[in-house]
């Protein structure tokens, strides 16, 4: 486990240490409390990546895709099941990043027993920065 303390000007650290670290493929599970920063780590990455225009949660939509190599996942209304039925599951047979926010204990042991390459990233404020618990 890798831990980094940073502020929103450092969140540049954060990105780049990820994708020294992580593999071309997995899927991110964004732990934090609401107004943690979840979107705003998913802002930097995709900042990293070139990403030109807004990086937004996708607490309505669902997912949005961000050029062809990172998805990101709001999941705070889905219950796993539910997740399943609607084929989402699917999507993370797409080659590159999937950063998922309020994903589940139960979608995380299912995606862990299929043999995909799963990371946790916690967040939780830490006096003006915040503290990232990087578990890979």
């Amino acid at each position: 486990m890798k831990e980094i303390k940073a502020s929103l000007g450092q969140l540049d650290k954060v990105a780049a240490y990820l994708e020294k670290r992580l593999p071309q493929n997995c899927i991110v599970f964004l732990r934090g409390d609401l107004a943690a920063g979840k979107t705003t780590l998913t802002q930097a990455i995709a900042k990293s990546r070139g990403v030109k225009g807004e990086v937004t949660s996708p607490t309505f939509s669902l997912q949005h895709c961000y050029g062809k190599n990172l998805y990101h996942y709001d999941l705070y209304r889905l219950d796993h099941e539910t997740f399943m039925q609607m084929g989402l599951f699917e999507e993370f047979e797409k080659e590159g990043w999937h950063m998922v926010e309020w994903g589940s204990d139960a979608l995380w042991n299912f995606l862990k027993n299929v043999g995909y390459h799963l990371v946790l990233i916690s967040i939780e404020p830490d006096d003006h920065k915040r503290k990232y618990r990087i578990e890979i």
